[in-house]
């Protein structure tokens, strides 16, 4: 039976060491995270992560959900029970605006209580993830009436919520939907059609599901630019906010899937069902945006969820399993043979997977605190950083994150052996369910080609030449530590390489837009090395200063320093791969003609 413990340590380092926090106390919701109540809110995550969670993920995995005969949906065994512990204390609330009823916690510390609930049961997590998305939105968004009458339930978590884009014809090209919004005279819409993968769509653990539905108004411009959003109450919501009668919303089945079994993904059908616009009409796309970003990083940090729970099950495995001996000579010699941790290439996979779990989630981090200055800091240049920074990555995180937390879960189901495919021991499940991450919420491929396509450009380059700023001036900064060269030296290489690459689609790409794309995952990739590589110097700079103070006993920093060599002599190398690939340009991947397949 896989286990899952929240790594405390880490996270501590990573907000009091690393990120500082404590420098933003001016920020709202910063003053109220100190260090010890942030260590509260975490260990009692943790212990809701660990003991209630993880032992339902197996459970969710077998017996996944149940459509009856009406319509309803029933979650697994325990699940309904889990949730109701969830919101009895206080959990959807931690992020959530005061106003209505939220804690105000800032970003950096909700999303490690999101990455230990995905990583005991990333099904489960589902449930209240797409829940805080549609509480996003609406936010941003809603009008006064709708938040008022709509936020503090959401917060609370007696309701949740959905996002509604996909339709059996419409991907990603989104305006090919055929979902229609008849006006009414009360100013209320008629939604009529039909949406498929709404994952947590229908359910018997909230009262109530707000449903946010991309929809068109007929008359409205061709396309996407004719897409607007509406609120879709599961059950109508009377003027004093009691629950009236049931919307013309109902699902017409379950989707059978390769993994997340716990999470209920529904055939939505609209017959009528009453709505509400959100936002302008035939802007819709602006409105969903502000969940999808969202919903976008909170993939990228299932990706790292499984990775994460994969890999400690991996380690605790290759420390008690005994076969062979160690090619130097045995190390326990009084056992018939060693733990198959001596031997090198279990350690490669595993330092591989070490060095990205606590690379990304640095990553994660920095990136989520940029989102807290975007939102709260009151220096005009800073929000506008924060904001440009927050887009510029949010595709490389879902993209590279997912890809290599489910190349990850793979690895470390490998690690086990045989035993590594049977279900008792967890790691196929793990492989199964971060298999999705990569898929939804926008195919990699398309990640990958959003940043290439828009973000490098938007603002005539503004993102990404900050980007290189802020590396620059780290660099600057550790000059006079002889201690950091190596770091240092590596992440200077990866920068270069970097730009090369963003010069050569400059160069490259307007002449033949192939060029971009037959490029675009190698820059994705490239993109992503130099973000790890630039958490790494970081941490090792703040390792580095401490190591003479270590005092915990545990060897935490020098075990930092250790894995930091390992990523920049191990992994980092891989970057110089990418940019090749990219120069080599699209005429490699396009001179077949379609036939020749």
């Amino acid at each position: 039976m896989p286990t899952y413990d929240a790594p405390l340590r880490e996270y501590r380092f990573l907000l009091n060491e690393f990120l500082e926090i404590s420098r933003f106390q001016n920020l709202p919701g910063f003053a109220e995270a100190t260090p010890d109540v942030v260590d509260a809110v975490l260990e009692e995550g943790a212990k809701l992560a660990s003991e209630v969670l993880a032992p339902l993920n197996r459970v969710g995995d077998v017996e996944g959900c149940t459509r009856h005969a009406d319509g309803s949906v029933t979650t697994p065994k325990g699940f309904k029970e889990a949730y109701k512990l969830f919101v009895e204390g206080g959990w959807p609330a931690i992020g959530a605006d005061p106003q209505f009823g939220g804690q105000g916690f800032p970003e950096v510390v909700t999303r490690l209580f999101s990455e230990m609930m995905s990583s005991a049961n990333m099904a489960f997590g589902m449930y209240p993830g797409l829940s805080h998305g549609a509480y996003s939105a609406l936010h941003a968004h809603g009008t006064p009436e709708q938040k008022k009458k709509y936020l503090p339930k959401l917060v609370t978590g007696e309701w949740t919520g959905t996002m509604n884009l996909t339709e059996p014809q419409c991907g990603t090209d989104l305006g090919l939907m055929r979902t229609k919004a008849e006006p009414q005279s009360d100013g209320s819409y008629k939604i009529s059609g039909t949406k498929i993968f709404i994952s947590a769509g229908e359910h018997d653990m909230a009262e109530n599901i707000i449903h946010l539905v991309l929809a068109k108004i007929p008359g409205g411009p061709e396309g996407i630019k004719g897409v607007s959003l509406f609120l879709v109450p599961k059950f109508l919501v009377n003027e004093d906010g009691s629950l009236g009668a049931r919307n013309g919303v109902s699902c017409g089945s379950l989707e059978h899937k390769m993994g997340i079994h716990g999470n209920a993904t529904c055939v939505l059908n609209y017959d009528g069902a009453t709505g509400y616009l959100i936002g302008e009409p035939h802007k819709g796309m602006r409105a969903m945006f502000t969940m999808m970003n969202e919903a976008r990083l909170g993939v990228g940090l299932q990706g790292l969820s499984q990775s994460e729970v994969a890999y400690q099950n991996a380690r605790t495995y290759a420390k008690d399993r005994l076969q062979g001996r160690s090619l130097t000579g045995p190390k326990e010699p009084d056992k018939p043979a060693d733990p198959i941790i001596v031997h090198p290439d279990i350690r490669r996979v595993l330092m591989n997977i070490k060095a990205f779990n606590e690379g990304a989630r640095a990553f994660m981090l920095w990136t989520a605190m940029q989102g807290d200055l975007a939102h709260k800091s009151g220096d005009a240049k800073e929000r506008e950083l924060g904001d440009d920074l927050m887009g510029l990555l949010t595709p490389v995180i879902k993209g590279y994150f997912t890809d290599m937390g489910y190349r990850n879960a793979t690895d470390a189901q490998q690690v086990l052996g045989g035993h590594g495919y049977i279900a008792e021991w967890g790691m196929e499940q793990f492989v199964r369910d971060s298999r999705i991450a990569m898929l939804y919420e926008g195919a990699n491929g398309i990640q990958a080609l959003d940043l290439v396509g828009r973000k490098l450009a938007t603002n005539g380059g503004r993102a990404v030449f900050a980007w290189f700023r802020l590396i620059d001036t780290f660099l600057e900064e550790t000059e006079a530590t002889p201690e950091l060269a190596p770091y240092c030296d590596a992440l200077r290489l990866a920068r270069m390489q970097l730009e090369e690459a963003t010069t050569w689609f400059m160069a490259n790409a307007l002449a033949n837009p192939d060029h971009a794309g037959a490029g675009s995952m190698d820059y994705l990739y490239l993109f992503g090395l130099t973000g790890l590589a630039f958490m790494w110097a970081q941490m090792a700079r703040v390792a580095n200063a401490r190591l003479a103070n270590d005092k915990a006993g545990d060897r935490f920093y020098e075990t930092k320093m250790h894995t930091a060599r390992y990523f920049i002599e191990r992994v980092l190398p891989e970057a110089s791969a990418h940019l090749a690939k990219i120069k080599s340009g699209a005429d490699p991947v396009m001179a077949l003609p379609a036939d020749a397949f």
